[in-house]
């Protein structure tokens, strides 16, 4: 019996993910389709002014399952560096720690934010704090962590990536996005206790790249390719046809031309897979898919003419007057030394797509960039060499209140296509880190059964275990 054709759309770490281990189990033939010149999709790295740079700030983290530490251990080795995270968060016109350290909280805290902290939690002892039907992001974490916490720290920066109140924005953000949703939980985080996320020895540790976070897809895409899966780099995906065989249109190179296969599984934003879909999907479908949103995000890039900007990997801007939320140093995050007299800063910038942030020009925004950084005491003193800035519409999915209703209207009609499957960061609309959409990869290739057809029932016990992935920062 010859193997099922899988066409699998978009080379970030579920796609790349999803071909490796389809080749390597032997269950199928794979086509690897990818609209960028390069495997990775936001977890791709990029040469800057002699730099190695990331979209953003990427870590793997310790909490990742085994079996998939394990495989990319295999395909890195010594290039998968166990690194020291020091990073720092600013909080009432203070720096703190981040991770959150014992001692450098009880040094560094503002007083009235200590003592505020103390009467929230003695406030929730004392009385007795009902949940309500018509629970919010705000009211989920107003119960967990007490006024203090939300008012200067959670809120504002959940205002600030997401661009809502915190009233508009559904409790799934709090449960999915907020590792910490109580005091007890962030007692146990910053303390090395029993019942912590991760083993004491592993707390305040990251895995990293040696040759940037990118590395780690395109080792992936590699083995892949190696195993025989066929990548088409540069191709963009116009339509996917329903009928005997699934059918993707692609354009490359100015050809357009369709790719057969028994099965397509997609990682694109579920939004856009419900538009390529032929025969039109429904229209009740359609509009619920039109109701779906993603936050967007513009990437500054800083190239400064020094060593080093500070010691630290990434700060963090809960404080909306500061516009960026987070601001690394890829340099920093592999411990290098090299290229001598220059480094990179990057400036993650949330946003709506054509608004003014999405619309400006690089220099407007290395103004403004650098404008607010020296209001936080991190001024940028050294020569500006260049410039340059990626912009990512669809950086996180948006969660407002109503939000579960119309995915579930768009999720249903995917999940009911015959050999389509959806999945990943985006495919799922899904808060995830790497480590998470890896595992979905893994669970996709564990159902495609022997005789070619997908077991449903196995991937709807998958997806359960899906929901309740929680982001780890």
């Amino acid at each position: 019996m010859s193997r099922p054709h899988v066409a699998i759309l978009g080379a970030g770490p579920a796609g790349a993910g999803a071909a490796w281990w389809l080749r390597r189990s032997g269950k199928a033939d794979v086509t690897l389709i990818e609209r960028e010149p390069r495997v990775g999709g936001q977890t791709a790295s990029f040469d800057l002014a002699g730099v190695r740079v990331d979209h953003g700030s990427h870590r793997l983290h310790p909490a990742s399952p085994p079996h998939i530490l394990e495989d990319i251990r295999f395909l890195l080795g010594d290039d998968l560096l166990d690194r020291p995270r020091h990073g720092r968060i600013r909080l009432r016109g203070r720096w703190l720690h981040f991770p959150l350290k014992p001692f450098n909280l009880a040094t560094h805290l503002p007083p009235s934010f200590t003592v505020g902290v103390g009467l929230d939690a003695l406030s929730k002892v004392l009385s007795l704090s009902q949940r309500n039907e018509n629970e919010t992001f705000e009211s989920i974490l107003l119960r967990g962590l007490g006024k203090t916490i939300c008012r200067d720290f959670y809120f504002p920066y959940a205002r600030k990536l997401w661009g809502l109140p915190t009233s508009e924005l559904s409790p799934i953000q709090a449960r999915r996005r907020v590792s910490a949703g109580s005091l007890a939980k962030m007692i146990r985080k910053v303390l090395p206790l029993p019942g912590g996320r991760a083993p004491a020895a592993r707390k305040g540790r990251f895995f990293y790249p040696r040759e940037g976070f990118g590395q780690i897809t395109t080792a992936i895409a590699s083995a892949a390719q190696e195993l025989r899966a066929n990548i088409r780099l540069d191709t963009t995906v116009d339509q996917i046809t329903l009928a005997d065989k699934v059918g993707v249109g692609v354009r490359s190179e100015g050809a357009t031309t369709t790719i057969n296969a028994d099965h397509i599984w997609t990682t694109l934003p579920v939004t856009s897979l419900v538009r390529m879909i032929r025969p039109t999907a429904p229209s009740h479908v359609m509009e619920a898919s039109g109701r779906i949103h993603y936050r967007g995000m513009v990437l500054i890039y800083l190239v400064l003419d020094q060593d080093q900007f500070t010691p630290f990997d990434a700060h963090y801007f809960p404080e909306e007057t500061m516009p960026l939320s987070r601001l690394s140093e890829p340099k920093n995050y592999a411990a290098r030394t090299e290229p001598k007299g220059r480094t990179v800063l990057c400036g993650e910038w949330p946003c709506r797509v054509g608004d003014d942030v999405w619309n400006a020009g690089d220099d407007e925004l290395s103004r403004r960039a650098r404008d607010a950084l020296d209001r936080c005491g991190l001024p940028v003193r050294s020569t500006v060499l260049e410039v340059l800035t990626k912009r990512l519409p669809c950086a996180y999915p948006l969660y407002k209140r109503d939000y579960e209703q119309q995915f579930r209207i768009v999720d249903d009609w995917v999940e009911g296509l015959d050999r389509i499957l959806t999945f990943g960061r985006q495919g799922l609309f899904a808060h995830d880190n790497t480590h998470h959409a890896l595992a979905m990869a893994h669970a996709a290739v564990e159902c495609l059964r022997d005789d070619g057809s997908f077991d449903r029932d196995r991937w709807s016990e998958h997806r359960r275990e899906f929901e309740s992935h929680v982001v780890e920062d």
